[in-house]
């Protein structure tokens, strides 16, 4: 099941980004095995398990990375992966016995994806940070947020997951496609720096064409104008619009029941606060389901703002199975889909000490080398 069905990846536990992609690849059919630390402080942001979610559709195996008869059992399944994602500090992995050079002569043809927030090398590599940090350095975080505002982090999507984990799953992809050519395998750095900088690369061009401002929400994407912004409504929910083109700025409009002759030039950004009082106040006469009603599904760029609790009844996440719930936890299908290899269903995340090794290392070892390791 799935597109990469057959293709074994080995995780060292890690948080953010590293489990994300782990559990992207294993969406996708990837035999995932996680190694946690036997003794491992509480990392990150502390949740049951059934809603820790990146950690779903994979076994885990416990070991102690700095006991050299376990570093052996890694390189052992080091030796059977196709890739390996860690996400340890530069300097670490080397430190244990595990870098790249390592790992490479135990098994060529390994792509070896390394995840941090700054990079292998530079002033900061080794420096502690977490998203907020890594997308403040790449530009993005100073072009987030609302006029005369500071900036507003954006959940940790831009770093930990759009540069992080993202770009760490197209690293590995493109290695192992590169891999079934040469026979060679490779290092991926996968920095989120890099990643949320890259993110960028339109903002930059738009930057640099002089139709984005380093003035936050003064411009067309972050809430500067009256057609690309969020409103309230009667009932104190929101609805979204992006009619940035001007035949859906009509319909908008159309839809809306204004007065198209109010807007002489739509990208003059001077008219910009007055037409965006006209909108508020018309959206505020209507709940957001009457406007849903009203501009659902038409060309006036159009959407609600779905709170978390609403998001699985949406008809249209709902139609297509947006959302899944496993173990009693609402969250994400797996994306995106595939026709004619299809995604397996996703299983609960699984602690080491609730999987049995023999049936993790499975896959992983033969009958008498999985008897040897228990």
């Amino acid at each position: 099941m799935g597109p990469l069905e057959g293709y074994k990846v080995l995780e060292l536990a890690g948080i953010g980004p590293g489990p994300m992609a782990a559990m992207l690849l294993a969406d996708m059919g990837a035999e995932v095995l996680r190694v946690e630390r036997r003794e491992e402080a509480g990392l990150g942001v502390q949740r049951p398990l059934n809603c820790d979610v990146t950690l779903r559709s994979r076994n885990a195996i416990a070991l102690d990375l700095k006991d050299p008869k376990d570093v052996e059992k890694v390189l052992k399944l080091i030796s059977r992966a196709d890739a390996l994602i860690e996400g340890f500090r530069p300097g670490v992995m080397e430190r244990l016995g595990l870098g790249p050079d390592t790992c490479l002569e135990t098994n060529p043809k390994i792509v070896y994806g390394r995840m941090t927030g700054f990079g292998q090398d530079g002033p900061m590599s080794k420096a502690a940070g977490h998203d907020l940090n890594y997308i403040a350095m790449s530009g993005a975080l100073g072009a987030i947020g609302r006029a005369g505002e500071k900036p507003t982090p954006p959940l940790n999507l831009v770093g930990d997951y759009g540069g992080g984990a993202l770009y760490l799953v197209v690293g590995i992809l493109a290695g192992l496609l590169e891999t079934s050519r040469s026979g060679k395998g490779q290092v991926v750095d996968a920095a989120m720096v890099d990643g949320a900088s890259s993110l960028m690369a339109a903002a930059y061009g738009m930057f640099a064409a002089g139709l984005l401002s380093s003035k936050r929400g003064e411009n067309v994407l972050d809430s500067g104008a009256y057609f690309y912004e969020t409103y309230e409504c009667l009932d104190g929910k929101f609805i979204s619009v992006a009619a940035i083109e001007s035949k859906f700025h009509a319909e908008m409009f159309k839809l809306m029941e204004l007065d198209s002759s109010i807007v002489a030039d739509q990208m003059n950004r001077e008219e910009w606060p007055k037409l965006k009082e006209i909108m508020a106040e018309r959206f505020a006469s209507k709940t957001r389901d009457e406007w849903v009603a009203i501009m659902g599904g038409s060309d006036a760029c159009f959407a609600p703002v779905l709170e978390l609790d609403e998001v699985a009844n949406d008809p249209h996440n709902a139609a297509r199975n947006t959302f899944v719930e496993i173990d009693g936890v609402l969250q994400p299908a797996p994306a995106p889909r595939f026709t004619r290899t299809p995604n397996p269903t996703p299983t609960p995340p699984r602690k080491a000490n609730m999987v049995d090794p023999a049936v993790a290392l499975k896959p992983w070892l033969e009958p008498k080398e999985l008897e040897n390791w228990l």
